[in-house]
């Protein structure tokens, strides 16, 4: 488990006592912040609908960058599974273009990228995805934009960082974040002796419907 796994889950176990002893700070140290959506969320239903955005339907040719594996649990705040939620992540490809009519960029898009993907948790609350390791965009550090979909509760939307990245300290979203809270965005990529992605990283998301928007920022 790595270190910023490692830390999120002693946040987690802490959070139920934490809340009833100081409930604003301990809610900040407990919850994963949630963080703007960005202007490229899909604006039609894709026509992909798996987990593996390295693949395209109908062709057996493989996203350029660096294949990884992203998995972990989605949790409430004490450390309880949460079962049966959507999580869909987006992203640019290893080129910074986004799968999207507002991405104007000027690079050639890759067309073996899907750029978005979902699954559904399983009964312990675990995720996975296939995708690359996320690639800085003009303005922006690498990242991975996700979103959990709970009944009765508004999306929670977050964004994935690359740990050690140094960009991350440029970036004026990620920055926005108290510093404290940081390395609950942050995911280990490191390598992995697997005959398809080179790289695995985890992340889990620990969740509150009250205060699940507390951090959420409003830029692009």
């Amino acid at each position: 488990m790595s270190s910023h796994s490692r830390l999120r889950r002693q946040v987690v176990l802490g959070g139920s006592a934490a809340l009833i002893s100081a409930p604003l700070v301990a809610a900040q140290r407990a919850l994963t912040p949630s963080q703007t959506a960005g202007p490229f969320y899909p604006v039609t239903p894709p026509l992909h609908k798996d987990n593996d955005l390295t693949l395209v339907e109908g062709s057996s040719i493989r996203a350029a960058g660096q294949i990884s594996d992203l998995s972990g649990r989605v949790l409430d705040m004490d450390g309880r599974p949460l079962a049966g939620l959507r999580v869909e992540i987006w992203q640019c490809d290893a080129n910074g273009r986004y799968r999207h009519p507002r991405d104007r960029s000027d690079v050639d898009e890759d067309p073996n990228f899907q750029g978005f993907g979902h699954t559904i948790t399983d009964a312990d609350g675990r995720y996975r995805f296939r995708t690359i390791r996320p690639v800085p965009y003009p303005g922006r550090t690498p990242h991975i934009h996700a979103a959990v979909f709970q009944e009765g509760a508004r999306p929670f939307v977050t964004q994935i960082y690359v740990a050690g990245e140094p960009l991350n300290l440029r970036d004026g979203i990620f920055m926005r974040v108290p510093e404290a809270l940081r390395p609950l965005l942050l995911a280990d990529f490191v390598p992995v002796d697997d005959p398809v992605a080179t790289l695995s990283a985890s992340f889990d998301f620990v969740l509150s419907p009250v205060l699940a928007g507390l951090f959420e920022t409003h830029s692009a």
